[in-house]
């Protein structure tokens, strides 16, 4: 199977200022919206569907939303709407909503009914991922963080039957409960639309992906653990008897493309510091509220929380050497892809080729470099 490649997108909010860090606590949550300019919200919406539907124009097998609130991090809220205006903006491409957030949902079965329909629209090239939605965003919708996974499993659960089984049928569960569920429409895919599990990599989430055959998808980590964290998945799957194929594993990191690697890291890296530093500036105790994490998951927790607080710390070439991203020359970029898929293996390469504060010309110089010499060798791979 040869690499799928896809252009992720978080829609970040580039004009938090210059002493951000010292002079707010978070950019999660607490940071006013009194900063948030509608004007330059409205040009900078636009662009960055502008820079979705380019990417189906490219060739990229797959263009990627995601599910934030309450945050200068990311500006979308509603990955269904962004996903929905997409599907009118691009030909080909599949659309990954990655993901919806559910454990924060009252209601799933309007997940379960917007996703069929986008699907249906489309013409079947809706991926559905699903997350917990992270620690701060349970002090945004006022939930309690101990109840997160039962919610997801049971939400989870309650989409899949509702998408693959005729209805009307009750749902009586420990978190929701309907007297009928029979969502219209039903998705064009069979059995349902392809479901991923973007994730940091808790047990949990490793279970699951193994037990039901769920891509999982890796977010922000230094390439070695990444590695780890495949091997450990493709351990799990030779355990139970279900082996995890390189369309399982998917990783998600920042990529940038220049003519040179000087260039590479001399137009990019301050725009990928701000999203390391200003945009990823929380508090901890809101990161990992109480009861958010399993005991089995705490401790592996506690080191990803402190090894992201040290990103803030490093420099951009420090970035690069680590494998937290790939910067350079579309040579460089290409050798270096190609070492990390010969001992990782991993099938989905989820490309953020627009980052922090990184303007609209360089990302789209870097988008058609990755497209026209990036891709095309790595796809024989």
């Amino acid at each position: 199977m040869s690499i799928e490649f896809y252009y992720f997108h978080l829609m970040p909010w580039p004009y938090l200022p210059q002493d951000f860090i010292k002079t707010h606590p978070s950019s999660w949550v607490t940071y006013s919206n009194g900063n948030f300019d509608p004007q330059k919200g409205h040009a900078i919406y636009n662009r960055y569907l502008d820079e979705l539907a380019y990417a189906d124009e490219l060739g990229f097998d797959g263009i990627c939303v995601n599910e934030h609130h309450q945050t200068a991090y990311g500006l979308m809220p509603s990955p269904n709407v962004i996903a929905a205006m997409l599907a009118q903006r691009t030909k080909r491409a599949k659309i990954a909503i990655l993901g919806n957030a559910i454990s924060l949902r009252d209601h799933p079965l309007r997940v379960a009914e917007e996703v069929a329909m986008l699907d249906v629209i489309t013409g079947g090239r809706i991926i559905s991922g699903f997350v917990r939605g992270i620690g701060l965003e349970y002090y945004s919708f006022g939930l309690d963080p101990s109840r997160s996974r039962d919610r997801f499993v049971e939400a989870l659960d309650l989409i899949v039957k509702a998408w693959t089984e005729p209805g009307p049928f009750e749902w009586r569960g420990k978190e929701y409960e309907f007297r009928y569920v029979n969502p219209w429409p039903r998705p064009l895919q069979r059995p349902h639309p392809p479901i991923w599990l973007p994730s940091t990599g808790s047990p949990e989430t490793i279970e699951l992906c193994v037990e039901r055959g769920y891509p999982f998808a890796r977010v922000y980590e230094r390439a070695d653990l990444v590695k780890q964290v495949f091997d450990q998945i493709r351990a799990k799957g030779e355990e139970r008897g279900k082996p995890v194929t390189p369309g399982m594993l998917g990783w998600m990191m920042p990529i940038y493309v220049a003519e040179s690697d000087a260039r590479a890291l001399e137009e990019a890296g301050k725009h990928v510091l701000y999203l390391f530093r200003e945009l990823s500036h929380r508090p901890f105790e809101m990161l990992l509220p109480p009861g958010y994490m399993s005991a089995a998951s705490m401790g592996s927790a506690m080191e990803r929380v402190a090894r992201r607080a040290g990103i803030a710390e490093l420099s951009a070439k420090e970035l690069v050497d680590l494998g937290f991203v790939i910067f350079g020359s579309p040579q460089s970029v290409r050798q270096r892809l190609a070492e990390y898929h010969k001992v990782m293996g991993f099938g989905n390469l989820v490309a953020l080729l627009q980052f922090g504060s990184l303007p609209a010309d360089l990302t789209r110089k870097s988008m058609e470099l990755f497209a026209s010499e990036v891709m095309p060798e790595m796809r024989r791979l």
